[in-house]
């Protein structure tokens, strides 16, 4: 008989601004024991060393994930110019340096190159997989790592500022899988300067901005009491992306039983589209929509 999970039946997303040093399991695993969770997941990790939006999905909203992590998400990072390093970011060995420093004009002309469907190499140390083995740990144990080239939307590059002739601040808008070390090292070999990382700040994630997160001391200051309630996302916010169907009570036991039901559109829907189904304000299901009909994939149990 399988082990019955300890914690309390709560469905919501609760935004955290990740703090720099922690990884983003240790903010989930933080938020589960604050709140006193049975289940909790995340949707798009950080770097230990980046700061910024991570969403922290809990009970039923983990059902969602796939759609926050299929979402566009916007980086606010620094790249120090002149220094390569092995693991394309401030904590990694210098192993390159260049004293030429392009212009702002320049690093602007540069960044087109980077913008719509590009090819990017992910870092050597990343948790990319190789052969079943993560490529952070083959490259620690001083093993060659070839990573093949990975297909990436970049909606957005743009130039920021220039702190100084060694700094520059660039803001990106990207797809699932993007590489911001990757951009990093990239620009910086095609400026003839070499460049890293030096910060990383996640300043949106889909629907979740960084004004909706909630500091990382919080979670300890109201562990246990019930006030990080008040801080929940609903469910459906995970679905912002997809477009909406109502029910009825017949259609909502049909759909939760895994058959298709009848729906009515909020808005005009194709033919084989995915959208979720809504009753009384809440999530029931997400499914393909087909000829007035959801076949439902996902089902909440709300």
């Amino acid at each position: 008989m399988a082990r019955k999970r300890k914690g309390r039946d709560i469905s919501g997303w609760l935004v955290l601004d990740k703090p720099a040093g922690v990884t983003s399991t240790a903010v989930v695993n933080k938020v589960k024991w604050a709140m006193d969770a049975k289940k909790a997941g995340h949707a798009g990790t950080l770097d230990p060393d980046a700061t910024g939006v991570l969403a922290v999905a809990l009970g039923e909203a983990t059902k969602t994930v796939p759609y926050i992590t299929d979402a566009l998400k916007a980086y606010r990072f620094t790249v120090r110019l002149g220094q390569a390093t092995n693991t394309d970011d401030a904590e990694g060995e210098v192993i390159a340096s260049s004293e030429l420093r392009p212009t702002d004009d320049e690093i602007k002309a540069a960044l087109g190159a980077f913008v719509g469907d590009i090819q990017q190499i992910p870092p050597k140390f990343s948790a990319v997989k190789i052969d079943g083995q993560r490529a952070y740990k083959l490259a620690r144990a001083g093993e060659e790592v070839e990573i093949e080239p990975r297909p990436l939307w970049v909606e957005e590059l743009t130039m920021i500022d220039r702190e100084d002739g060694d700094h520059v601040t660039l803001e990106m808008a990207c797809g699932k899988g993007g590489y911001v070390r990757s951009i990093a090292r990239d620009l910086g070999v095609a400026l003839g300067c070499y460049g890293h990382v030096r910060e990383l700040r996640r300043i949106w994630s889909g629907p979740f901005e960084i004004i909706d997160c909630l500091e990382f001391d919080l979670l300890d200051k109201h562990a246990k009491t019930g006030e990080l309630d008040q801080f929940l996302f609903p469910v459906e916010t995970g679905l912002d992306g997809l477009p909406q169907v109502l029910v009825n009570d017949v259609s909502v036991t049909r759909l939760r039983n895994g058959n298709p039901a009848p729906v009515v559109p909020m808005d005009d829907i194709e033919f084989g589209y995915e959208c979720w189904a809504s009753h009384d304000g809440q999530p029931v299901a997400v499914g393909i929509y087909k000829a007035g009909e959801l076949h439902p994939s996902r089902v909440f149990n709300l």
